[in-house]
């Protein structure tokens, strides 16, 4: 059973994967890796989804010793402050985005910028393929976040199940923001009003989650297994991509954009000191979190029996 401060600390690291999942342009994974939770997440999902595959195989014994492997006193209160910060976020961040849209972004810039230095210092021999898969991947990354947002006010069951199931991928994704693919994709605010109806009871908005919640569990489930993979027998080349993918991501965050997503540098009436005191707080915020996140793990190491 890990200390109260240890769980303390995975509720208000779940809590920051949380707010930053419905922040577009912000990756879940990339907070994940910041508090430094990420690979043991990925190792939890992949080891939860095993279970539930034995279940479905009325495997018991197989079942017995997956659901042994799942570090429940990790993920219970590290999903707990995912799930606060979702439903309070929704109602407190798309506000404060829309009234300061540069500063908002500035800040979430220096946020993810400064998360760089995370896997890229976890990468021990830097060969020129793995350089090449950074690369790529940031291209990648790059032209994704560039793309026109699409809207709908009404979108079918289907397309919100398909539509969860690719964007929780970058809630253990670094560098690929969930809350932007539901953007791109054309039901990010009807999700954020669905969670917002919830308190009513109505019956849209239960089914529009609920149908939400599975896509979102295949679509991490599956995806989890083979991340899991990659990290056990292909960290190295895993790391340089998760380098690529926050590098590439950065341009959703530029904070002065057009309306079709065009970039440009600030003009006279644009807000420059705010934006770059909030950029330089944000790095600041990631460096304390880093000292904050190896100095809790040190201090569990030492009252581990």
């Amino acid at each position: 059973m890990p200390s109260f401060s240890a769980l303390v600390r995975y509720v208000l690291s779940g809590m920051l994967m949380g707010g930053a999942d419905i922040i577009p342009g912000v990756s879940g994974g990339t907070m994940a890796l910041v508090v430094g939770v990420y690979e043991r997440l990925v190792g939890a999902i992949s080891s939860t989804v095993s279970f539930g595959l034995a279940l479905l195989q009325f495997d018991l014994d197989a079942a017995r010793d997956h659901f042994g492997d799942i570090p429940w006193g990790f993920l219970l209160p590290l999903g707990t402050g995912i799930a606060l910060a979702i439903v309070l976020g929704a109602r407190i961040i798309p506000g404060l985005m829309t009234a300061y849209p540069e500063q908002m972004r500035g800040l979430f810039f220096g946020l993810v910028g400064a998360s760089l230095l995370i896997p890229a210092l976890r990468i021990e021999e830097l060969t020129p393929l793995r350089l090449g898969i950074g690369v790529a991947c940031a291209f990648a990354a790059f032209l994704l976040t560039g793309l026109p947002a699409l809207e709908t006010t009404d979108p079918g069951l289907l397309r919100v199940f398909l539509s969860a199931a690719v964007a929780i991928c970058a809630m253990i994704l670094p560098g690929v923001s969930g809350a932007f693919l539901l953007k791109v994709l054309g039901i990010y605010e009807t999700t954020l009003q669905a969670l917002n109806g919830l308190s009513s009871l109505e019956a849209a908005p239960v089914l529009y989650v609920l149908t939400f919640c599975v896509g979102a569990a295949v679509g991490l489930g599956s995806f989890a297994k083979l991340l899991d993979w990659l990290l056990a027998h292909r960290h190295d080349a895993t790391m340089s991509a998760l380098v690529g993918l926050i590098a590439g991501a950065l341009r959703a965050l530029w904070p002065y954009v057009e309306a079709n997503r065009a970039l440009h540098l600030p003009g006279p009436t644009d807000p420059i000191g705010s934006v770059v005191a909030l950029t330089v707080a944000g790095f600041a915020f990631v460096l304390g979190l880093l000292w904050w996140g190896r100095q809790s793990a040190v201090v569990e190491a030492q009252s581990a029996p």
